[in-house]
């Protein structure tokens, strides 16, 4: 399956099973390319949020203009923070955001549940390295981008530049399909 790219210097299409990575300042706009890639030639969503609140994720498919109808968010902070978890058909919750292999088993919920073009935002796996650590933020990501392979879907993980180390980063790069770079004030460089 063949999934439409809508995001400046990328392919125009990107084959299922593609996961990207998007590399950003640790203070970038990440918004724009989010929405952009999620609202393009899209059945379902998946959001998983590790940084926001479900609420803010809403808040910001709204300003965008991306079609909730399609989204579902997973919030792993709301629990953590002591927020008021509303239930809603749209919105999945995890226990603490640490919790990874919920996160993965979730996510692969959503991917069985689910069918035509899916694509699942990871905002962010920093986060998921700062929450857990460095090695299961990682041992996720592998097991997410698997899921995409094995469900036709496709994938754009945030990670946040200045927070890894060089090593650490040039990993995260090896284990994806394309890379966007958003620089500070916002222009973007992609490989494929």
């Amino acid at each position: 399956m063949e999934y439409t790219l809508a995001i400046d210097n990328a392919p125009e299409t990107i084959p299922g099973g593609t996961g990207i990575l998007l590399v950003h300042p640790s203070t970038g706009e990440t918004d724009r390319i989010d929405t952009e890639f999620l609202g393009t030639d899209t059945d379902h969503m998946l959001i998983v949020s590790t940084r926001t609140s479900a609420r803010e994720v809403e808040q910001k498919l709204e300003h965008y203009a991306v079609d909730e109808s399609k989204a579902t968010i997973l919030d792993t902070l709301s629990v953590e923070r002591g927020y008021t978890r509303r239930q809603a058909d749209h919105i999945r919750y995890v226990t603490a955001p640490d919790n990874l292999e919920e996160v993965v088993e979730k996510t692969r919920q959503f991917l069985e549940e689910t069918e035509g073009k899916r694509r699942i935002s990871v905002d962010s796996v920093t986060e998921m390295a700062y929450y857990a650590d460095e090695d299961s933020a990682r041992e996720a990501v592998e097991d997410l981008l698997a899921l995409l392979v094995e469900y036709d879907a496709v994938g754009l993980f945030h990670l946040a530049e200045g927070v890894h180390d060089e090593e650490v980063l040039a990993g995260y790069r090896d284990l994806f399909d394309g890379t966007i770079d958003l620089t500070q004030d916002g222009t973007v460089y992609t490989s494929f």
